[in-house]
């Protein structure tokens, strides 16, 4: 683990939530609610990535994102984060820890029988999150 892929990001509510299609890697989508988004810094940078919600009512938040280490170290299509809600709940500012250290591959990684979203176009970073697991070989 490396301290400096864990940070405290600023918790931006959307009201009401937002719906988004999520595409997935067989070229299906669903849709899919955002309760909001967190903005936070690395390297001197401000970046925003938006959760999505699987549970009703929500019990975690789900982060399926993209980074420039995909291209040789991690998996090639996404790596998901889950991290608990905002400590003042979805529909108030406040702030939510990412910790980087926790990214994790997909279940189609590691078979075809699984079918896994993409992350929208939004979680796509250009920074690298050299932390978390890797490419599965």
């Amino acid at each position: 683990p490396d301290e400096h892929y864990r940070v405290t990001a600023k918790w931006i509510p959307y009201n009401p939530p937002k719906t988004i299609k999520l595409a997935t890697m067989i070229g299906t989508a669903y849709d899919a609610p955002v309760p909001g988004a967190a903005e936070f810094q690395l390297n001197g940078k401000t970046y925003r990535l938006e959760p999505v919600t699987e549970d009703k009512p929500p019990v975690k938040l789900f982060f399926i994102l993209k980074d420039t280490t995909s291209v040789t170290a991690t998996y090639g299509a996404c790596r998901f984060l889950y991290t608990p809600l905002p400590p003042n709940g979805l529909d108030k500012p406040g702030e939510i820890v990412l910790d980087f250290n926790h990214l994790e591959n997909p279940p189609c990684a590691y078979t075809t029988f699984a079918t896994c979203p993409l992350p929208p176009r939004g979680n796509r970073l250009a920074i690298a999150l050299p932390v978390g697991e890797l490419r599965y070989h």
